[in-house]
């Protein structure tokens, strides 16, 4: 019986893969009328994350519908301050909320409690192992450090993070306290993932873009690293892609810096670029999500460029970001036929 392959871990492997396997951020989410139908029982969005029947039906949809080469856990990165007791809430209309967390808050931190918190999240997990194909690579997940940091100290999403930077910047001791507990914790999360079942994991540094050069050092990839570091430690073959959205330039030593098998592009990083970096590994990305809204020649285009420019090369095809609610389903399935040679 011929051994099944996963094509996402093949390309985390260093191999180049023709036809590059695709799966795109985002998958699992509102421009699926079935993912608004589950959405809609769920309760609260936290409680869709930690039930794991829904959990694994919505992580489920988009293979049934689209057969992309890997899954990825439906959860959130809140997942963690939501573990740490900050009360954490999801308000229509206005996104993630939670209690800002002060210095003395810092100091307070403690790890009891955020494995067994987030037991549904890895019952979740090895779960879907258990349903997925078995060629489709599982993905686990977590936000970066400075990504989740910024959350918790402003409370909720800001345009440029400027609470998070200036508290950095006013304590700087409680602030690495801070990015180092949860460098700490993430790996944990990490870990528990992949022994649950999860093939590879992806680490979301979904607001490394507002950073100078100083503080991405300092706040993205020393975090990060010390995260990748902890979970190879524990776990040698675990296989790591790191996202660091809107670092542009930054990227050129991100992973020989973080250590990561993988790098995710965003839609603004030039592929003459991508090319540079993909000759020290493999690259995900990096359409831009808009081109999927649009469809047609637009997606075609954005689409070809990237296969001429980095299909040649260890490739992992996704968009620069996640897909957005108004993309059509339709749409996707054209950049699935595409990408797969169907143009």
């Amino acid at each position: 019986m011929a051994e099944t392959r996963r094509k996402v871990l093949e390309v985390l492997e260093g191999k180049t893969v023709s036809p590059p396997p695709v799966w795109l951020m985002r998958q699992a989410g509102r421009y699926l009328p079935e993912y608004r139908a589950t959405r809609a029982v769920a309760g609260s969005f936290l409680d869709l994350c930690y039930t794991p029947d829904l959990a694994v039906e919505v992580t489920l949809q988009p293979i049934r519908r689209y057969a992309f080469d890997a899954a990825i856990l439906f959860s959130d990165i809140l997942v963690i301050p939501d573990a740490l007791k900050r009360n954490v809430r999801f308000e229509e209309g206005h996104g993630p909320r939670m209690d800002p967390i002060d210095v003395d808050g810092i100091e307070a931190l403690k790890a009891d409690g955020i494995s067994n918190h987030l037991k549904p999240v890895f019952e979740t997990v090895s779960r879907l192992r258990g349903e997925l194909p078995p060629e489709t690579t599982l993905l686990g997940f977590c936000g970066a450090p400075w990504t989740v940091a910024t959350y918790m100290i402003a409370g909720q999403g800001t345009p440029d993070q400027a609470p998070a930077r200036l508290f950095a910047y006013r304590n700087p001791e409680a602030f690495d306290r801070l990015l180092t507990f949860l460098a700490d914790v993430s790996a944990d999360y990490l870990v528990e993932q992949i022994d649950a079942g999860a093939d590879a994991v992806q680490i979301f540094d979904s607001w490394a873009g507002v950073l100078g050069e100083d503080e991405f050092e300092r706040f993205a990839v020393a975090p990060v690293a010390r995260m990748i570091a902890s979970v190879k430690a524990r776990r040698p073959q675990a296989k790591i892609i790191a996202f660091a959205k809107g670092a542009g330039l930054l990227l050129k030593q991100y992973r020989q810096k973080t250590g990561a098998d993988a790098i995710g592009l965003d839609w603004t990083v030039p592929l003459s670029f991508a090319v540079d970096l993909q000759k020290d590994g493999p690259v995900q990305g990096n359409l831009d999500p808009m081109r999927v809204v649009s469809g047609g020649l637009a997606l075609d285009q954005g689409i070809d460029r990237i296969l001429d420019a980095l299909g040649n090369g260890p490739l992992i095809f996704n968009l620069g970001h996640g897909i957005t609610p108004q993309a059509d389903p339709d749409n996707v399935s054209a950049l699935v036929s595409r990408v797969r040679g169907e143009r």
